[in-house]
């Protein structure tokens, strides 16, 4: 049996604490905060990472430097006979497509999966990558898997200011200051590729409302057969939003009467560009991943 090794980022919202329990290794990101470099969990936490942004410091996200990524593989390989490298989504981030250039040097050793996941869809791809490995399935049959399923998800997140979009150039100055002034909160969705504006909403409450409502008309239209087979699992994600969030959960599993599976933080990359006070609502299939 083909002894694989299950890699990640940062970007799944999985812990350095959690993964080393799933037995996987998880690559903190890198971003710059006022030119100084940092490493999720390894450099920085949440907490200083927010208080940091207090400061309006210039912010930008990076990507695992090529002789990281080889030297990290190069040693996993001593010991494993394959990788499945789950980065987050390519329509996000160059990290993806640069890590199936590196992998082609490795002679079908390294499978880097392109399932155009972020946070929690992409921690789902994870643990149900873990579930196949142990059932004794390649690299290559786990990363055909993935990228079959990976047009089963969506995500959709309430941003609670303007201000981190505006700064990293995702809405103009203006755009900005109007919504700033009529206190709207923009709904961003993401299906894979890059996260587009889905909605807007005058509130944090309608915000919500509007994300469950959306949820339940995909689980209930393309989503049907998988929903009605108690496939699909939901998530709840957040920017230091904790308290809300559990609220949030609470909400969801009340209105859909079905377990929310993660309320997990968002990634500090994905804060660099939409800061404190988000809450996401997101679904992914699970076929395999036992909770």
């Amino acid at each position: 049996m083909e002894k694989v090794k299950i890699i990640t980022d940062s970007n799944s919202g999985i812990s350095q604490a959690e993964g080393e329990s799933l037995g996987i290794f998880v690559i903190p990101m890198p971003f710059l905060i006022a030119g100084d470099e940092f490493e999720e969990e390894i450099s920085i936490s949440q907490d200083e990472f927010y208080e940091k942004l207090k400061s309006n410091p210039s912010i930008s996200t990076s990507c695992p430097a090529p002789g990281y990524l080889m030297d990290l593989w190069d040693t996993q390989l001593k010991e494993y006979d394959s990788i499945v490298y789950i980065p987050m989504s390519s329509g996000l981030s160059s990290t993806c497509t640069n890590a199936r250039r590196l992998a082609e040097e490795y002679a079908g050793r390294v499978q880097v999966v392109d399932n155009q996941r972020i946070s929690v869809t992409q921690k789902m791809s994870v643990y149900e990558a873990v579930e196949l490995a142990k059932q004794g399935k390649s690299a290559l049959e786990i990363r055909q898997y993935l990228e079959k399923s990976k047009d089963k998800a969506s995500i959709y997140i309430c941003v609670d200011t303007l201000k981190y979009l505006k700064q990293g150039g995702r809405i103009s100055a203006t755009a900005a200051a109007l919504g700033s002034m009529l206190r709207v909160k923009p709904i961003l969705s993401s299906r894979g590729g890059r996260f587009e504006k889905f909605a807007m909403a005058m509130s944090m409450g309608q915000a919500k409302r509007r994300m469950m409502q959306q949820i339940k008309l995909e689980l209930e239209g393309e989503f049907k057969e998988e929903y009605q087979a108690g496939k699909m699992v939901l998530f709840v994600a957040h920017t230091y939003n904790e308290t809300e969030a559990q609220k949030f959960k609470e909400e969801v599993e009340k209105d859909f009467n079905m377990p929310v599976r993660f309320v997990d933080p968002l990634s500090l990359s994905v804060s660099c560009h939409i800061g404190p006070g988000a809450l996401a609502l997101a679904m992914a299939v699970n076929e395999y991943a036992k909770f």
